[in-house]
């Protein structure tokens, strides 16, 4: 059993060693469904985020403590579209997906129902708003941005106002809403080849 002692030793160390890149995951899985990375839970008021150096998952510092949203919590499961990467910053496709609380590190499967476009410090930053692929996870039932217009209205609006407030650092302007057909256009456009 001895002799064993060093070969588990190094078999756990290299186990420890492989973590999953959850940015450089596939954009779509092999049945073409567009999948999501979730950092940040529903609910939650500590913005997490993915680091892809260190391949962990940690809270947003800022001047060296974690970052805590002074307003009300995340109203969806907030996160990146994997394998995407915005402009010079190298950034992923942002995304808030309308669900139950899932926790950080899940990958989930969605369908995008529209892009929010924020205007931070001149520059925009969408933010592409989803459900959920698979319907027994679906709070709403929206497939797209009419349908998601039409039959919630109150929630557009209510996205539009935490967007707006949730970091009082940031002067955050309205730039619009976007249909679902730009969402895909938008994850063309930044994924990785």
């Amino acid at each position: 059993m001895k002799r064993y002692i060093p070969f588990l030793l190094l078999l756990t160390l290299l186990c420890a060693a492989c973590k999953t890149d959850y940015a450089n995951l596939p954009t779509y899985t092999p049945n073409k469904q567009l999948q999501a990375v979730i950092e940040t839970p529903a609910g939650n008021n500590h913005k997490i985020l993915f680091d892809k150096t260190t391949k962990e998952f940690a809270s947003e510092k800022d001047a060296g403590k974690d970052r805590i949203i002074r307003f009300l919590p995340y109203p969806g499961n907030y996160g990146f579209i994997p394998s995407t990467e915005v402009g010079s910053k190298g950034t992923p496709l942002e995304v808030l997906v309308l669900s139950e609380r899932a926790e950080t590190g899940t990958v989930v499967e969605i369908i995008p129902i529209g892009v929010l476009q924020l205007e931070i410090a001149g520059e925009l930053y969408p933010q592409i708003i989803a459900i959920p692929a698979r319907p027994s996870e679906q709070l709403i039932s929206a497939q797209d941005f009419k349908s998601f217009s039409k039959q919630y209205p109150a929630v557009k609006k209510i996205l539009e106002e935490w967007f707006l407030h949730h970091n009082s650092a940031a002067r955050t302007r309205m730039g619009g809403w976007r249909d679902e057909k730009f969402a895909d256009q938008m994850i063309q456009r930044w994924m990785k080849l």
